[in-house]
This record gives structure tokens, sequence and C-alpha cells, in this order.
């Protein structure tokens, strides 16, 4: 684009004196604001008429990369379509101007609301009660924690401050488990991806009386279903621990099978990744918490609030939308996705577990290693085929891990165009390695320096003004 307005700060297009507001005049008397709370200069503000803020603000948001926009594999996360009709309920203005001080009596739609979304999620998930306070997907991993902790110190049982959890594990378990106070075993993967019941066996032989949990997301992180779940299960309980389902992988199971009928007692869903709701760049999030008939009497008050209401609405939106059968089709499709894909593209990308996955699949990098092309690479010039990269270098059990999550939205031609791009690049790198080694070619910027980027970030205009000279 060679628009003189694009790629500029709203700072750099600022001219002294324009403007692009009226303010109306002040109704109220003078007041005059104590000398401690004024300013000792000008705050610095961009001065701008409007045309020019409105084009600034649209070329940036033309920048940014949305379901809305094209395909985003983001494997691990389920960046699914966010139907619009979630949207209109949720901007309804007898939900959008509720405030969380109302009295009781007020707010009974909104409380309705909250049990429907309750009785939903039970039938889908095999759990008796829910608590909807926890604000993102950590806090609801937090929250659980807090659950069986609070269960076996009424117990008695202080001593159980260890919770297993799976190598191949999102990083959020064990750093969740540390924040709650407690320690962690690490169980290891057989050569098949899943958790090694031998492993399990002598942990459990070692530390049983001090077992409070075993952290376990099902699909696991390779998109593998853990088929040792109701022998797992006994082992844990049976030294007196409890079951936590990560429900970052709950999108493949509806419709298929549900964490409370294998044995989990303690979960947190995202309704923000499996029920349709917007998230990335830091929310919003919901992380509602589910538990065994029994358990409920453990929460922990972890907000005052009922949690992020209005994504509330919308993944109940979703679930009435599909409905009772439709919903059943949900978990089934995102398989049938993922496998298309991985079986698709396996003679091309290295397939280091073959065999059915559930809703995503890892990748090790090219097949062929001797171009020296990257999982980096192949990331970076997939955008310049206007594809979202997916998940990179992670799980950590593989050197040039790529992780895809095509989800059950996408149709058969979306996927068939990924094919098509992923075989392409692969074809690039036998021939034009370099092509990809210093993609992306047709983004604002190339590739940027994370690291530098993370331990010294600009955040503010001034401060890049100093730094240039």
């Amino acid at each position: 684009m060679n628009n003189r307005l694009y790629g500029k700060l709203i700072f750099e297009l600022s001219h002294e004196g324009r403007k692009g507001y009226s303010l109306p005049r002040n109704p109220f008397p003078q007041y005059e604001l104590p000398d401690e709370l004024r300013r000792k200069e000008e705050a610095q503000l961009p001065e701008c008429d409007e045309l020019t803020v409105v084009r600034h603000y649209t070329n940036l948001s033309q920048n940014n990369f949305g379901v809305d926009n094209g395909f985003y594999p983001l494997g691990s996360c389920t960046m699914k379509y966010n139907p619009k009709i979630n949207e209109e309920i949720a901007a309804l203005p007898q939900f959008q101007n509720l405030h969380p001080l109302q009295p009781s009596y007020t707010v009974k739609g909104a409380k309705a609301v909250v049990a429907m979304l309750e009785r939903s999620l039970s039938a889908l998930t095999g759990l008796a009660h829910f608590t909807f306070k926890p604000y993102a997907g950590a806090h609801g991993e937090l929250t659980g924690l807090m659950v069986i902790d609070n269960y076996h110190r009424s117990r008695g049982d202080k001593q159980r401050r260890k919770v297993i959890v799976p190598d191949s594990a999102h990083g959020t378990n064990p750093a969740s488990a540390a924040v709650c106070g407690l320690e962690i075993l690490e169980v290891k993967s057989t050569a098949e991806g899943l958790v090694d019941l031998a492993d399990l066996e002598q942990l459990v032989s070692q530390e049983g009386s001090n077992v409070a949990a075993m952290m376990m997301t099902n699909p696991n992180t390779l998109g593998l279903f853990e088929r040792q779940i109701p022998e797992i299960a006994q082992l844990i309980h049976g030294c007196g621990g409890l079951m936590y389902y990560d429900g970052a992988n709950l999108n493949p199971m509806l419709g298929a099978c549900r964490p409370g009928d294998m044995g989990f007692d303690v979960m947190h869903i995202n309704l923000h990744k499996t029920f349709s709701t917007p998230h990335g760049g830091g929310g919003p999030g919901s992380g509602p918490v589910g538990v065994r008939e029994g358990l409920q009497q453990y929460f922990p008050m972890v907000s005052p609030y009922q949690g992020n209401f209005t994504v509330m609405l919308r993944a109940l939106a979703y679930i009435l939308t599909l409905g009772r059968d439709q919903i059943k089709e949900v978990g089934p499709l995102a398989t049938l996705n993922a496998n298309y894909i991985k079986e698709s593209l396996k003679d091309v990308y290295e397939l280091p577990i073959d065999g059915l996955c559930c809703h995503e699949f890892v990748f090790d990098g090219l097949k062929d290693k001797s171009t020296g092309v990257t999982t980096m690479d192949v990331a970076k010039r997939l955008l310049d085929y206007g594809y979202h990269a997916p998940t990179i270098y992670f799980p950590l059990l593989f050197h040039e891990s790529l992780m895809v999550e095509p989800t059950e939205n996408e149709s058969l031609e979306t996927l068939d165009g990924f094919i098509s791009v992923m075989r392409r690049i692969a074809e690039e790198a036998q021939h034009d390695p370099e092509l990809l080694k210093t993609a992306p070619h047709s983004t604002p910027i190339g590739r940027v320096d994370d690291v530098l980027a993370a331990k010294h970030p600009v955040v503010t205009y001034r401060q890049l003004v100093n730094d240039e000279n």
C-alpha cells in the first residue's frame, strides 16, 4: 500500500492546532484541582483531524488477523468462528447495562442465564455443579486446584501437597499448581505420546499419601485420546487423590464423551475456546469450574461477582443455537477435519506419532531436514499466503513442533486451500530455501526480534523519539 498514512504512528500524523472533535459547553461549575493533582506539563496527545484518525485506525485494523479474516489453525487454542448472533445477544441493553452491585431482585434474568448455562455445561461434561467466578482458563485452573486443596484440608490430609502432571501438559498446569502452593510430580509419556502407566504406578507407589491430584488434558496436547483413563483414575482415587481435567481440549469431546463419566472430579472449561466467544490478546476469557457432587462446598471465593458475564451470554447463545442434536456434531467434525489435514500432508511433513488424532495433531517440521528450513520459516512463509501460522515449537516433546487445529467450522474448500499452500511451501523448501528463510515478504514488517521486544519494550512515543535521537 503506497498510502502516506500507512505504517505511521498517530503521533507522527499529528499537527499542532488540528482537531477532530467539538466538545459541548461545560454545564457544570468551575472547580479548581489541588496542585498535587495537576500535571506539571501538558499531556503529550496527538492533534489530528477526524479523517486522518479514521484512516489511521482503519489501516491498523486491516493489519489484525482473526477468524473473521481467514483460517486460524492455532493448535491447542481452539480459535473457532464466533457466530454474530452471540454478539447481538451480549449487546442487548437489558444485559449490557447491568451493574454488579444492583439489588438481586433486579437481575433475575441474568441469574436465570447463569442457571441455564450451568445446567447446559453439567449435561455436556457430566459434572454436577459449576462456579462462574474465574475470569480465564488459568484462573479456572487455580480455582479448581484450590477446590482440591480445600477438600484435602477439610479431611485433615494436609500432607497432600503434590500434583502429578504429564510431561506433555500445557505450561499452565504446573504453573497453576505452583501458584496454589503445591509441588509438581512429572509423569513421562510413552513413545506413542500417551501417559506412561508404568511410570505413573511407580510415582503413586512412592508418593501416594502425598498426592493431592493428577491434572490431565484429554485429548492430550498431542491431540491423542488417553485410552487408559479408567486405569489412571483408579490409581489416583485409590491413593486418595482427585482427578483434575484441563478443559483446554474439550472441543473434540462434545458429542463423544464426558469428563465426569471418565472419573474426573474437577475441571475448568475455557468458554472462550470451546463455546465460541472472542479471545486473544489477553482476553476476554471465562474459566468456569465444575465439580462432582459433594465438592461444591469447597468452591473458593476468587471473585465477588459472576466472572465475565457477557462471555457467559455468548457461550449460552452458542449452545442454544446449536441445540441438543447439533452440538453432538462438534467433536466428530473437529476430529474429521484434523485427520483430513494430517493425512494429506504427512508425506511432506514429519509425523512423529502416526495414527488417529482428535482435534489437533503435531508435525515435527518438514520431512526433508536437509534443506535447513525450520518450522519458524514455514510459519513465516504462511503469512505471505494469508494464513495465520499454527502453534510452533510446542509441545516441547519435538524439536520442530508444528501443531495444527482446524476446528469443526472450517469448510472442505478452506482445508484444501491450506493443504495446497503447505505443500507449496514444502516444494519451495526444496527449490528455493532462502525464500522461506527470509519470509515473510508481504507483511508491513519482517521478522521482529521477539526477545529484544520482550526485554526492552518501547511503550511510549516519547521514549521512541528519545531512543532515535
